[in-house]
């Protein structure tokens, strides 16, 4: 009979011997469900976009405007969770329960408060925010809207990523991963009665009465809005009532905060958060390299980039897995077990990635028709994934051994590496091969500088000091 996953993870906390196949049977049942999890919040994108998309372009246009202010306002709500939840993985794989609980409590009254001050700072910028960024008038208020009623929901995006992280620092990652699935689910049915007014549709020559609200683009916000509620609200739930290692319900405890897990939590997400920023820039950067391309560069290059997320996502959903094995490990003092995690995780999202590089190279016209109609853009974008399909191996290394990582606790080193190789090798590249290649020499710049970045990550993990340098011999 096959041993379960808690009773897997239990072994490591009681520090008893796991055989190979027990540790690749461990790193397999918490990366599937996290891999199918990352799938499906791309798949909601996906229809996300065509469902504001039949709009028109002016409704697409007003999301986009303020898409990347609105990543940059859940990176700071995300990283706050990263924080706290990493200390939790460490006390469980230490087996301190009740360490690990009094982190999460204290969880909860910070990042209400924080995500409270992002409520507000939204609503403080969301009218002048769209005219920052130059916006047109004619799709100014949609996006100020837009805008506004994402940041209202921070609360409930922290409450979603607080619960998630937590069970998955707990080994819990099939009950996330569910609840994620369903939140697409809920949001794109959400979306359908909320953006569209009431309409007749004929089915097998029937009309049938379908009710809607009209709200256009603000409805997707609220659609959004009100499936993470739903969410958030069980995931909160399963964690202070049913999960184990974080259970609530029934014992006591300060929800104040103390000074030295705040500490913590602040040098684990700093760097972290640094980075995104960065990294957003950067992104922003290599759009003013693209755009004087021209407009079919820059909608291959748009169009190419959310097609390529569809290969790469299979590598965040291993990476949660190798988060979730590496702090336990490391909170159990078990350095050659982290170690052994840590290698495991990352050539499985190597060889994962590989494969989906592989059959990104061979489906990258199917994939570029799905998302337009233009023949000229599908064929400059096919090009280009095809160029960035070669890639792909190195990208699964940093992306796994980032997470590794994080599941250490280590991430300023990281973060400064993610920097120097996105600013350093990919934008200044970019900029010099971008006036003689077109859009071929901006996407072999992400190329180069992609398998730049792995090569330094698995540099790292070989020879770096992640781990700590009091290392036990424990195994």
């Amino acid at each position: 009979m096959a041993i379960s996953k808690d009773e897997l993870l239990l072994r490591i906390r009681q520090h008893e011997k796991l055989n190979t196949n027990e540790q690749l049977r461990l790193v397999l049942l918490l990366s599937v469900p996290a891999i199918l999890s990352q799938l499906s919040t791309i798949l909601m994108f996906y229809i996300d976009d065509a469902m504001v998309g039949s709009l028109g372009a002016k409704a697409t246009a007003s999301i986009g405007l303020v898409a990347t202010s609105l990543w940059l306002f859940w990176s700071v709500v995300s990283c706050i969770s990263t924080g706290f939840s990493v200390q939790v993985a460490h006390r469980i794989g230490a087996n301190d329960i009740e360490g690990a609980r009094s982190v999460f409590r204290q969880s909860l009254a910070t990042s209400f408060g924080l995500s409270t001050l992002v409520a507000v700072l939204g609503a403080i910028i969301a009218f002048p925010l769209p005219s920052w960024l130059g916006g047109d008038r004619s799709i100014n208020h949609n996006a100020t809207l837009y805008f506004m009623i994402f940041c209202a929901g921070a609360p409930m995006a922290m409450m979603e990523f607080i619960s998630s992280s937590m069970l998955r620092s707990a080994g819990n990652i099939k009950v996330p991963s569910i609840a994620n699935v369903v939140m697409c689910l809920l949001d794109v049915g959400f979306n359908f009665f909320l953006i569209f007014p009431s309409r007749t549709v004929r089915l097998l020559g029937t009309g049938i009465f379908i009710p809607g609200f009209g709200f256009g683009v603000p409805g997707a916000a609220m659609g959004t809005i009100l499936a993470e509620t739903v969410v958030s609200g069980y995931l909160m739930w399963y964690a202070v009532t049913k999960c184990p290692e974080l259970r609530l319900v029934g014992t006591s405890g300060s929800y104040r905060p103390e000074r030295a897990v705040l500490k913590r939590a602040y040098d684990i997400s700093w760097p972290i958060l640094l980075q995104r920023v960065a990294m957003n820039a950067a992104q922003i950067v290599t759009t003013i390299i693209v755009a004087p391309l021209g407009a079919v560069a820059i909608a291959a290059n748009s169009l190419g980039i959310t097609a390529e997320s569809l290969c790469y996502m299979p590598g965040y959903g291993i990476g949660e897995a190798a988060t979730t094995l590496v702090g336990q490990s490391v909170g159990a003092k078990r350095w050659r077990l982290t170690a052994r995690f840590a290698w495991m995780t990352t050539l499985l999202g190597i060889a994962t990635m590989t494969l989906m590089g592989a059959l990104m190279y061979v489906a990258a016209p199917l994939m570029m028709a799905s998302l337009t109609p233009d023949h000229a853009v599908r064929l400059l974008g096919t090009e280009c994934l095809r160029i960035e399909a070669w890639a792909e191996p190195m990208f699964a290394a940093s992306i796994v051994a980032m997470s590794v990582f994080v599941g250490a606790g280590d991430t300023k080193m990281p973060a400064l590496m993610n920097l120097l190789s996105m600013w350093a090798v990919r934008i200044s590249l970019a900029a010099a091969l971008a006036p003689t290649m077109g859009l071929h020499g901006v996407w072999i710049a992400m190329a180069i500088e992609l398998t730049f970045r792995g090569i330094i990550f698995l540099a790292r993990m070989q020879w770096g000091h992640w781990m700590g340098t009091t290392k036990s011999a424990k195994a």
